[in-house]
């Protein structure tokens, strides 16, 4: 939570003239209400079969040969199966890191600008727990990109120029290339 994988997310589609989607996204217009209702009415477990089919369609529309971002949800890579998923795949995978602190306040702002309660905002020191019992999941990630005090477009860059990632050209309707 609050390592940018939205913002970054978005920038890196844009550059790239790729598609981008947010896994949550995908999880809410299947499951026809939001994370948060998903969570109180069914549980986590609910949640989390319902994130890993969602990423498995998305995968398969990758492998069709789509040129997508997936920004996943925070504890989608720390569960197995979906690790196994993307490994397998083959598909870049990055980790987008920063201090905790910063990780904190940057979630705390997107609660209170939101007008929104999150169950995990509640302490710091179970925020870090959360977190650091996550990053070693997280660290088996193709890339590893700092995060901290950087502008979204330098990192979206960075991806870019470190995957090795190519801008793909769109015809527009009067036939003009982007």
């Amino acid at each position: 939570m609050g390592a940018g994988k939205t913002s970054v997310g978005r920038a890196l589609a844009q550059l790239l003239n790729w598609v981008f989607e947010d896994l949550d996204d995908r999880i809410e217009q299947r499951e026809g209400r939001t994370v948060a209702q998903i969570f109180r009415d069914s549980g986590e477990s609910a949640f989390r079969q319902a994130e890993h089919s969602a990423l498995r369609h998305a995968l398969e529309e990758l492998r069709g040969g789509g040129a997508k971002v997936v920004a996943v949800g925070g504890g989608a890579f720390v569960q197995p199966g979906n690790a196994a998923l993307l490994k397998s795949d083959g598909v870049p995978t990055v980790f987008l890191d920063a201090p905790v602190e910063e990780l904190w306040q940057r979630c705390c702002q997107q609660a209170s600008d939101a007008g929104a309660e999150r169950p995990l905002l509640k302490s710091i020191e179970e925020f870090r727990k959360l977190y650091e019992n996550r990053r070693k999941n997280y660290l088996q990630a193709s890339l590893k990109i700092g995060t901290g005090g950087r502008t979204v477009d330098a990192i979206a860059c960075e991806i870019t120029e470190t995957l090795g990632l190519k801008r793909i050209a769109i015809r527009t309707e009067q036939g003009e290339v982007e």
